[in-house]
């Protein structure tokens, strides 16, 4: 019969003797950190080229909307929507809500004959 040899790994990693391990490397974040950073909510940035179609376009959105856009976006984000598309009353937003970022805006009026596509989710605001 075949004999069966084993092997025992060690448990610990080999260092051998003259070699410096470099313990002074710390983590730049602790996880309550990054914990932090995940759970609270992500401001609203707009892009240059949304920025540039607001103002070509004359859409002028109030702080308290951009609120709440930013709460839904947020929102969106948690249930899992990459791409959103935001409509609201003067205005209908392309916005990734993955990098919580406003990517175009249009008013509603050249919206409405509009195809959106590569979104997975709409937000509506009325």
């Amino acid at each position: 019969m075949d004999k069966i040899q084993t092997h025992r790994l060690p448990s610990q990693p080999l260092i051998r003797q003259g070699t410096q391990v470099n313990k002074s490397i710390q983590p730049q974040q602790s996880f309550v950190q990054h914990l932090q950073q995940a759970i609270e909510p992500e401001t609203l940035k707009i892009s240059k080229h949304a920025n540039e179609r607001l103002l070509e376009r004359n859409i002028h959105i109030t702080d308290a909307e951009w609120a709440r856009v930013n709460e839904k976006v947020n929102e969106a984000k948690r249930k899992g929507i990459k791409e959103s598309l935001v409509l609201m009353d003067q205005a209908a937003l392309i916005v990734s809500a993955k990098n919580a970022t406003v990517i175009t805006a249009m008013d509603r009026k050249e919206a409405k004959d509009q195809l959106f596509t590569n979104i997975d989710g709409t937000i509506v605001l009325m």
